[in-house]
């Protein structure tokens, strides 16, 4: 991986990684023992999780497909994306328009290795390694700047990523400097973690297991909660719903899951606002 301009060497294959325990959830093999040690332990206690995770994962599918297709949306900045697996942005987004540009953001080092190593013959994806928490960073970031032209709409996906952020790092500040930063037009799409009102003791659980042994924090929130987040944003029609409710392929009843909520909030267009509704 060290070709690809990060070396990976140095990475405890020993802690378990969010981002790799996610890819073990849905299937993938870029994954470690403990990491799936961490996720058998996880799915154990918590008998709807890996439901939850593949219709999070479905979510994200149709959130893409709904903004190219229907938003005209072909910029994308996928903050937290994790370790690439099957179904990814670009993957959607250029099935339905091969000029849509997508930017992969992560913090994980073997995340973002094996990102670059998939996009290596794709002009029109890039995978970078930066803290979405440092909004500005992300921004001015040569490869965001080169790939996404930030004058026009882009949507900023954060798709099960801002349950990792606790409430004294900011998470309602980091959407709105992103949010602030767009241009008129743009979407936010956002699925996070929430209390699980018929599971509550697993659900507890499984929660002090997975953060004891990632040493990462994990705090769910409320719808309302989310809403607070997108002050000055028009939440989009059907609002922020379970994953598995937000313009679900098919009219049958969803079954049961951990929950997770969905939602794709609008940056208005103003008057005033520079910059056209959506992408030409």
């Amino acid at each position: 991986m060290a070709e690809f301009g990060l070396s990976v060497q140095d990475v405890d294959t020993e802690l378990p990684s969010p981002a790799r325990i996610y890819d073990y959830w849905l299937g993938g093999s870029h994954n470690f023992a403990a990491d799936r040690v961490v996720g058998e332990r996880a799915a154990a206690a918590m008998p709807t999780l890996r439901a939850a995770i593949m219709a999070n994962r479905a979510f994200l599918h149709r959130m893409v497909a709904h903004l190219v297709a229907q938003c005209r949306i072909t910029q994308f900045l996928d903050l937290g994306s994790g370790i690439p697996t099957v179904g990814n942005v670009h993957e959607i987004a250029q099935r339905i328009d091969p000029e849509a540009r997508v930017v992969y953001v992560d913090i994980d080092q073997v995340a973002v290795a094996h990102g670059r190593q998939l996009l290596a013959d794709n002009p029109r994806a890039v995978a970078i390694l930066a803290d979405l928490r440092r909004p500005e960073t992300v921004l001015r970031h040569p490869q965001v700047r080169t790939t996404l032209d930030l004058d026009r709409p882009v949507a900023v996906l954060m798709n099960a990523v801002l349950h990792f952020i606790p409430d004294s790092e900011g998470p309602d500040a980091i959407v709105a400097a992103y949010a602030a930063a767009l241009a008129p037009g743009s979407y936010l799409a956002l699925s996070h973690a929430a209390p699980d009102l018929d599971h509550p003791t697993e659900q507890a659980g499984m929660i002090d297991n997975y953060q004891q042994s990632t040493g990462v924090q994990f705090i769910h929130r409320t719808p309302e909660q989310l809403a607070a987040w997108l002050v000055g944003l028009d939440i989009q029609p059907p609002g922020i719903v379970l994953v598995n409710q937000w313009r679900p392929d098919s009219e049958e009843a969803p079954a049961p899951i951990l929950r997770t909520y969905g939602l794709l909030a609008r940056k208005p267009v103003t008057s005033l606002g520079a910059g056209p509704a959506t992408e030409a």
